[in-house]
């Protein structure tokens, strides 16, 4: 087959086997990437990668992931089995490895950490790496560890994840590759463009080469659904969530190998993505009155369906006004300027001498993200004059997983329902900013051994220093009346059945709220920052002896902790604060912790015959507490709704979970790259961070609601946890260019039920069931694949009053792709993803029947909390290689 086929076919290796991948270097197995021809011959390959590795190790290729259908890294990684992804936005966001959340998967660039944010201030801090940032094109190959050894960098519980780039002197001279892919979805329907390119260059002595690679994508993403607030049979809300996304991404490295020994390597990858939005609710109040009828209850006593006529409050909510209708529609517009960047410099160099090996690295990496600013504009016939908005009337049906909306008039709105002028809503003007950034020093040694079985000794050291800071401002506005014609153009469909509402601006939100902005204060209840100064030092021997070869090693860990916040001490408030910060301190304290750890690990491969090979491995392991576990956080409302009101008391003493693992792996090959695997995997996870809540306390804090009865919720490590799981693998190639290929995983986790508020015995984002179905058919010319990945029901737990701990139901998505190679230069595809439309559904999880889960209503067992809308997702692309 033509070598013009090496990129598609390669990848095909990757998603078509979940696991078994094109050549690439793993470890440090003597492993040689060879040239494949065809989809067959990079499955063969991927196997002989797979079957001669010492350790339990998954790889993707750079074509692999370039190639793929996939928005970002995260997706791809998906169809590697024992790997579930958690989308978000439109796209895959973080990833779970064999049942373990996604703070305990450790993800690298080039083998060390890489500075991560969120752009949304609503979601918890935590270590895992937010994969939407990183465009496929860049990268060069991953590696994926699902058992841990003494040399990898600790962290990750789950699995250790390492994205590798290109480097110039291992390429061509002269390489240039361009790409332009033109995206389209069925919701989100106007045309998003994503260009990118590379260019590797080196001298005729192949002693100094030089790489950059850039990409961009301008992509607009829209999410409808329907969503219930905190107050179940209060509010049910069909919502509209648009975003611009904007990513860039440079990567540029330079080689210089002056000798056949030695090579210095420079390398900087810059990661931006600026992800601007507005969220639209149209807000439909069912609550219980004269003009409500409940027709059937839950078991905690709830509403869950009813209908709603045109009439007056019965049951009135505190602070609304007395007979005002009932029903009337209430709509809230939030925008938000959203961002979040990334940036990696590293320098390092490699020696080889007369049987030993040494290698050091320095770098920093530091990331900054956050909601930079935020503004809401509301609308409400009771609170804002001049607003003549319709009243809802139908009913409501929540008896599924899905909140069903039967109108019996249209409850849309035009611009004409608003007053003429309105103003932002001062209570909503914020900021919220936050950064990650990281130093770091590294050196190993690797010696030649001949004594007995053992062939090589590894040693080295390494220290990092992290911080992680996260702040919060309020607005302090004085209101400015604008015409309500300049904040919406047109109108657009508000949540999925068919309403429609003005069409929000977001660039003439946030400019009629700074021209009522007088200021920003910092809440000092958002500020924290955490400091962690990391030494790790390990040693580690290889060994064979006939057909068994394998590792063992030890690694020590030390870290010191410093926590950094203002004290909730009972300071009056000086002139010119703000009510939030009546309690606090104006000066900052510090406090400190440290611990250290021995972690051992030990890997094994066995041929049992020319065709079946055994391996095993076992480790301990551990991932540090979430750093929103480690810090300080009041939040809530004084209200009906229990926990609220809350202050977690986090702690920078807390100890990393730490877990003693063990895999045993048996795999037949048969044919030309054929094979049936089975592996299983068990996790004992130690000092899992748990919490304790103490109800109703005084801490001299008075919230916005006017009370100092607050719900403390206090962490600490106690208890243990339990993972265990298969993974079966299958893939076969047929005569006639047809091939299949079928993984599954099958993961039980025991929690205990105290090691979190709710109570629910789940680890986070963990699927029983995950499997990924693949069939593909080629030629010279042509190559198609159909790929299927599902993965069952998981619990999401997010932070924050409006937001919370709920299920994820079962998804599955269909891929497909298509590819002609044109020419030996020139590629076209056409993919489709999810091309079924699965729908984004999520309820409640936590007992209803319980007293002591304290949940907000809708989290609860049986209670639907929100559904969106699915999209299917069509793209052409075409790329050119020089």
């Amino acid at each position: 087959m033509l070598k013009r086929n090496k990129l598609a076919l390669s990848i095909s290796a990757a998603v078509l086997s979940g696991g078994l991948m094109a050549p690439l270097a793993v470890a440090q197995d003597a492993l040689e990437e060879i040239t494949v021809t065809g989809i067959r011959g990079a499955l063969q390959d991927a196997v002989n990668i797979k079957r001669d590795s010492t350790d339990l190790v998954d790889a993707v290729s750079a074509e692999d992931v370039g190639k793929f259908p996939d928005s970002d890294v995260g997706e791809a990684l998906g169809r590697i089995p024992g790997i579930t992804v958690g989308r978000a936005f439109g796209q895959g966001a973080s990833v779970s490895i064999r049942g373990a959340a996604p703070s305990m998967t450790l993800t690298q660039l080039n083998g060390q950490n890489v500075a991560s944010t969120g752009w949304f201030d609503q979601v918890p801090v935590d270590r895992s790496f937010n994969y939407s940032l990183l465009p496929a094109e860049l990268i060069g190959g991953i590696e994926v560890y699902k058992s841990s050894r003494a040399d990898l960098n600790e962290g990750g519980i789950g699995g250790t994840v390492i994205v590798n780039t290109r480097k110039p002197l291992d390429m061509e001279a002269n390489t240039a590759w361009v790409g332009t892919t033109a995206r389209v979805g069925t919701i989100s329907d106007e045309l998003s463009p994503e260009v990118s390119g590379l260019y590797s260059w080196k001298n005729d002595s192949e002693t100094f080469g030089v790489l950059v690679a850039a990409a961009k994508e301008d992509r607009e993403y829209v999410r409808r659904g329907t969503e219930s607030d905190y107050r179940w049979s209060g509010d049910v809300a069909p919502t509209t969530f648009l975003q611009d996304q904007e990513r860039t991404a440079l990567d540029v490295t330079l080689q210089y190998a002056p000798t056949e020994e030695l090579a210095f390597t420079l390398h900087a990858m810059s990661l931006d993505m600026e992800a601007n939005n507005t969220n639209t609710s149209l807000y439909l109040f069912t609550l219980a009155g004269d003009n409500v009828t409940c027709h059937t209850t839950n078991a905690a006593g709830l509403c869950t369906s009813s209908t709603t006529t045109n009439s007056q409050f019965g049951d009135l909510e505190p602070g609304w006004a007395a007979g005002a209708p009932g029903n009337e529609t209430f709509n809230q517009t939030w925008g938000r300027l959203s961002s979040m960047s990334s940036d990696t410099f590293d320098f390092g160099t490699e020696y080889e001498g007369d049987g030993f090996r040494v290698s050091g690295n320095i770098g920093s990496t530091k990331a900054e993200g956050g909601t930079d600013f935020t503004t809401n504009f509301s609308h409400f016939p009771s609170v804002r004059a001049g607003d003549t908005m319709s009243l809802w009337e139908g009913s409501i049906d929540a008896t599924g997983k899905e909140i069903v909306i039967n109108p019996t008039m249209d409850p849309s709105l035009t611009l004409d329902d608003y007053g003429s002028t309105l103003s932002p809503e001062g209570w909503a003007v914020g900021s919220g900013p936050a950064k990650d950034e990281e130093s770091y020093a590294q050196v190993d040694v690797e010696f030649d051994l001949n004594v007995g079985i053992l062939t090589s000794f590894k040693t080295g050291a390494r220290w990092t220093d992290h911080d992680v800071n996260r702040r919060s401002f309020a607005g302090q506005l004085t209101p400015v009346e604008v015409a309500a014609s300049e904040i919406y153009n047109g109108t657009f469909q508000v949540g999925q059945q068919g309403f429609t509402a003005p069409k929000p601006n977001l660039g003439a939100m946030v400019a009629a709220t700074r021209d009522s902005l007088d200021s920003w204060v910092e809440e000092r209840a958002g500020y924290s920052d955490l400091n962690e100064e990391n030494t790790a030092l390990y040693g580690m021997f290889t060994f064979e002896t006939g057909a068994l070869t394998g590792n063992f090693g030890l690694r020590y860990i030390s870290s010191d902790v410093s926590r950094t916040q203002y004290d909730l001490d009972g300071s009056a408030l000086q002139e010119g604060d703000i009510a939030g910060n009546n309690g606090y301190s104006y000066s900052l304290s510090t406090y400190g912790a440290d611990y250290s750890d021995v972690l051992p690990s030990a890997t094994v491969r066995y041929e049992l015959s020319e065709d079946v090979v055994l391996r095993a491995s076992a480790a301990q392991t551990i991932s540090r507490p979430t750093y929103d576990d480690m810090l300080v956080s009041y939040n809530g409302y004084d209200d009906s709704n229990a926990l609220n009101q809350s202050v977690t008391q986090g702690s920078e003493g807390l100890l990393p979970m730490k877990a003693t693992s063990a895999d045993i792996a048996l795999e037949y090959y048969y044919g030309d790259g054929n094979l049936v695997s089975a592996t299983y995997f068990v996790k004992s996870i130690d000092d899992f961070v748990t919490s304790s809540v103490v109800l109703d306390q005084s801490i001299g804090l008075v919230d916005p609601d006017g009370g100092d009865s607050w719900n403390i919720e206090t962490l600490q490590n106690s208890g243990g946890a339990d993972i265990q799981g298969l993974e079966l693998q299958i893939q076969h190639a047929f005569d006639n260019g047809f091939g299949v290929a079928a993984n599954y995983t099958y993961t039980d986790g025991e929690v205990p039920t105290d090691a979190y508020m709710d109570q629910l015995a789940l680890f986070t984002e963990a699927s029983e069931h995950a499997y990924n179905l693949v069939g593909y058919w080629e030629n010279d010319n042509f190559s198609a694949r159909a790929a299927y990945n599902f993965r069952s029901e998981y619990l999401i737990r997010e932070g924050g009053f409006w937001y919370g701990n709920r299920m994820h139901d079962d998804f599955g998505s269909l891929d497909l792709s298509f590819y002609w190679y044109a020419t030996d230069n020139l590629d076209v595809t056409f993919e489709a993803i999810n091309v079924l439309e699965e729908d984004d559904i999520q309820y409640g999880a936590a007992d209803a029947s319980s007293t002591e889960t304290g949940m907000k209503g809708p989290l609860l067992e049986g209670f639907p909390a929100w559904s969106f809308e699915g999209e299917a997702v069509y793209q052409l692309g075409a790329s050119y290689k020089f």
